[in-house]
């Protein structure tokens, strides 16, 4: 007899290509020094340091490439809040000189938490 697979909530399948994202993140390279910054401007999902430098990284997921892919749901208004939140991250752990970027890892999860694609965007914007 076939298990029944159990359905994700949006949250859960969330968590899961984040957790995901960030374990390829590692795969490549990066060293993982922060996983959910939150400050009252909003959060940042994943902070990590790659070749030099301080990257803050977007995670953002769908279940399917209907609507387009995740990575292009990074909107000016988006990429404007990230900017915000890692200036108050730079003022909070005073690294002023640090040299930083921003990266989007778009991630395809199906309702079960299957991971079909994963795309890194190095220097998004």
């Amino acid at each position: 007899m076939m298990e029944a697979r159990r359905i994700l909530t949006p949250q859960q399948r969330g968590r899961a290509a984040e957790e995901s994202a960030a374990s390829f993140l590692l795969e490549q390279g990066y060293q993982i020094i922060a996983r959910n910054y939150r400050t009252r401007l909003g959060e940042i999902d994943l902070i990590a340091r790659e070749n030099g430098y301080l990257v803050f990284i977007e995670v953002r997921s769908r279940r399917h490439e209907g609507l387009g892919l995740p990575q292009e749901t990074v909107d000016k208004s988006k990429q404007n809040r990230l900017r915000r939140l890692a200036r108050q991250y730079l003022a909070d752990h005073q690294q002023f000189e640090a040299l930083c970027r921003f990266d989007v890892v778009g991630v395809l999860i199906d309702l079960y938490g299957t991971i079909h694609s994963m795309e890194l965007i190095r220097d998004a914007f």
